[in-house]
């Protein structure tokens, strides 16, 4: 995935828009953290994923999913932008967007999706 092609489907998402998290460019939902890529290795970062699932995709897919010390301890998973599939970004992203969308903006969204 290109980096154009991962700024579309972040942005797809209602209200979903560029900023800053930890001083860092990110991607916000609601004023919340979405998702972010770290320019050091060129991951997204997914939030909302369960240590199991973490350790299942970094076993299942050791050269797209990974980790750092810092994320340990947190439910999340790093994921290379490069061999990410788009489906399985956005599947990633309707996740945490469930999560921290307005209600509102959540059953709109929910509605165009049919």
């Amino acid at each position: 995935m290109t980096y154009e092609e991962m700024r579309a489907i972040v942005l797809a998402f209602p209200g979903a828009e560029e900023g800053k998290s930890y001083g860092k460019p990110a991607f916000l939902v609601n004023g919340k953290f979405f998702t972010r890529l770290r320019r050091e290795d060129q991951s997204l970062v997914l939030m909302d994923v369960s240590f199991d699932e973490r350790e299942m995709l970094m076993e299942a897919e050791p050269g797209t999913f990974h980790i750092t010390p810092h994320y340990k301890d947190y439910p999340s998973v790093l994921a290379r932008m490069a061999t990410l599939h788009p489906g399985s970004f956005r599947n990633f992203l309707e996740r945490r967007f469930r999560k921290i969308a307005k209600k509102a903006a959540l059953k709109a969204w929910e509605a165009g999706q049919d």
